[in-house]
């Protein structure tokens, strides 16, 4: 239980039930979650090309021939990845830049895979870098950093939308939505 509460989200009492489930379990169901943790540490590495979770060179998004690769949508974290993928409207690539610029935290642009991103880009073959970055000040100055290193690559530079969501009222928008969906309004 000790070990399973230093697990992000996971309490006292989630440990408790986790560790008794596991106790009630079969064995081979309990070695198989086992294996699965040691094969995250043995097995999984970041992608040669564009950083996501991989078990070999290329992560499975890199190594398929049907992508786009001439759109590269750049997101902080792998968990980002997984998010967009499970839209199912991506058919580019991803450049996961395992961070954002937080100078307070002492993360900076060298802390980021930012030259790997720069370095693909003038490699060829990329139209089109969608910053998708999230919504924050740290994702805001992260997505004017790279757009600014990008300047001048001939690469179109595009920003995920923002501002109301569909379903939404107007009346529960705080201002920085309002600002958003004010600023990025479109011709009908």
């Amino acid at each position: 239980m000790d070990e399973l509460r230093k697990l992000p989200g996971i309490g006292a009492r989630s440990a408790e039930r986790i560790a008794f489930h596991l106790l009630k379990t079969g064995r081979e169901e309990a070695l198989a979650l086992a294996t699965a943790v040691s094969d995250i540490k043995d097995k999984v590495q970041p992608c040669s090309r564009c950083f996501n979770l991989a078990e070999g060179p290329l992560c499975h998004i890199c190594a398929d021939p049907r992508r786009d690769a001439g759109q590269v949508f750049v997101v902080e974290q792998p968990k980002d990845l997984l998010s967009l993928e499970s839209t199912g409207l991506i058919g580019g690539v991803y450049h996961v830049l395992m961070g954002h610029i937080a100078p307070l935290e002492g993360v900076g642009p060298d802390d980021l895979t930012i030259a790997a991103l720069v370095q693909r880009v003038r490699g060829g073959g990329v139209r089109e870098v969608v910053l998708a970055t999230n919504p924050t000040v740290e994702g805001d100055a992260t997505a004017l950093h790279v757009s600014s290193v990008l300047a001048g690559t001939g690469v179109a530079i595009t920003r995920l939308a923002r501002g109301l969501a569909p379903g939404s009222h107007i009346e529960y928008a705080s201002r920085a939505m309002l600002e958003e969906a004010l600023r990025g309004r479109r011709e009908v």
